[in-house]
């Protein structure tokens, strides 16, 4: 039996034959091509022709056999996946949705880009076109129309940098510099264009031109992680704490955008550059290496670097703080960027996060979890402890930990953390992570959880 479930798009003007009868002639094509055991097998045939020439890209050999199954098949399987849908090929999804992330998309990059490199340029452009002439952005867009949610709108103010990384990753791929020449429409307007790269400078400068009283960068809305909304303050049942911002403030700041500045910055730099705009990479150096001293001087304290300053410019991620007192983002993000490599702070954060945060399943996100809701907080203090923003594990920014101890050479460590949430190492436990042993999930529970160790919504 041959069971086939497809969509066929029709022409407006095609889709009726006559009054009240639909023209069925484009669906009966497309189920003719497959009528036959023969026409099947071959279709899966070039099915799998198409995976093998992906995944052939890049391949690794070791003499572990979960390894070498986790780069060469369903990592980046599962990349490919995520660049296609984005995060709405989830189990609630319907119409349109919240369309696709405009930080999401550009971290998608990252893994994707070797793969099928013309249509990581396709999406660079895309994604380039929602931002603002101030260089923020829509925090989401919808692929169909290309244009921006406005129902979410912008004031992510670490967004801006991921376009500089995904642009960045694109280049060093491909060798195209090309792509910095492309006119990229701001809004999706297109009688308002700039060069991409205008587009990238105008990213690195969104952050300059928005400092707070530490000198480090504004947070608005939130940065990656969404439910830490500083300048929220819901009281009310059923608001989006993305979207409501009762406090037009410019106090709250986070260290994690510091550290993503410093380390996406010399990326700008080299592409300023290579257009022979030696002032304006003199310029950047500048403003990178005062973000890096200031987070040194405001954003570590003692063992492990602060989190963000509140709306009262209070620390959030201090020993002094009774719950969230250490976070995993920027411990991860700042020695990625190398700050505090030659002081020893990095080696110092790393250490915090070995002794606070890690579990047999993974790094939590902070510790001690918020056991209230905390209005000056947000979303992040709604959820019960361990899990998902409020002291989970993610799979997202357990990887920072892994590149951030490669930096400090720690090689074995930064395996041991990546053992810790690869699928395939966790076979043997799928009666606790109730997951695929293929499939990275977006969290899973922490070791404050009811159920730790279980995962949730596939990544």
């Amino acid at each position: 039996m041959i069971f086939i479930l497809g969509y066929v798009e029709v022409p407006e003007e095609e889709k009726w034959e006559s009054p009240s009868v639909i023209n069925k002639k484009p669906a009966e094509a497309m189920i003719a091509q497959f009528s036959t055991d023969t026409a099947v097998d071959q279709a899966m045939n070039d099915l799998a022709a198409y995976w093998d020439g992906l995944l052939s890209k890049y391949q690794i050999k070791s003499n572990d056999d979960k390894l070498n199954r986790m780069v060469n098949i369903w990592n980046p399987y599962q990349c490919m996946v995520t660049f296609n849908m984005s995060r709405s090929a989830s189990y609630f999804e319907s119409g349109i949705g919240r369309g696709m992330g405009f930080r999401d998309s550009n971290q998608d990059l990252l893994g994707f880009v070797h793969q099928i490199p013309e249509r990581a340029r396709e999406r660079i452009l895309d994604i380039a076109a929602t931002q603002f002439e101030d260089g923020s952005a829509y925090h989401q867009y919808q692929p169909l129309t290309k244009k921006g949610n406005n129902e979410i709108g912008s004031g992510f103010n670490d967004d801006p940098l991921w376009l500089i990384s995904g642009t960045s990753a694109y280049i060093k791929e491909t060798g195209d510099f090309s792509i910095l020449d492309e006119q990229v429409p701001f809004d999706s307007n297109p009688d308002n264009t700039a060069t991409l790269f205008e587009h990238l400078k105008r990213s690195f400068y969104h952050v300059v031109n928005n400092l707070g009283p530490h000198k480090l960068p504004l947070i608005g809305r939130a940065d990656w992680n969404d439910c830490l909304n500083l300048n929220c303050f819901s009281k009310e049942p059923g608001e989006s704490f993305q979207t409501t911002a009762n406090i037009e403030g410019r106090i709250a700041e986070s260290v994690f955008i510091a550290g993503l500045f410093v380390f996406v910055g010399p990326d700008f730099v080299e592409l300023c550059l290579s257009r022979g705009l030696n002032e304006e990479a003199t310029e950047a150096v500048k403003h990178i290496d005062t973000m890096r001293a200031f987070t040194l001087e405001h954003g570590f304290e003692g063992d492990w670097f602060l989190r963000a300053y509140d709306h009262y410019g209070d620390k959030i991620g201090s020993k002094d703080n009774e719950e969230g007192q250490i976070f995993i983002e920027p411990q991860g993000m700042c020695v990625m960027a190398r700050i505090g490599v030659e002081g020893g702070q990095a080696e110092k954060a790393l250490r915090s996060v070995e002794e606070r945060l890690d579990t047999k399943y993974g790094i939590v996100l902070q510790q001690p979890p918020y056991s209230k809701y905390y209005i000056n907080l947000g979303e992040i203090s709604s959820y019960p402890p361990g899990y998902k923003e409020n002291a989970g594990i993610f799979c997202h920014n357990n990887p920072w930990i892994m590149i951030a101890e490669t930096v400090l050479g720690h090689g074995d460590r930064a395996f041991d953390v990546y053992s810790k949430i690869a699928p395939a190492y966790l076979e043997d436990i799928s009666d606790i992570h109730r997951t695929e042993p293929y499939v990275y999930s977006q969290m899973i529970a922490g070791k404050d959880a009811v159920r730790h160790g279980k995962r949730r919504t596939p990544g």
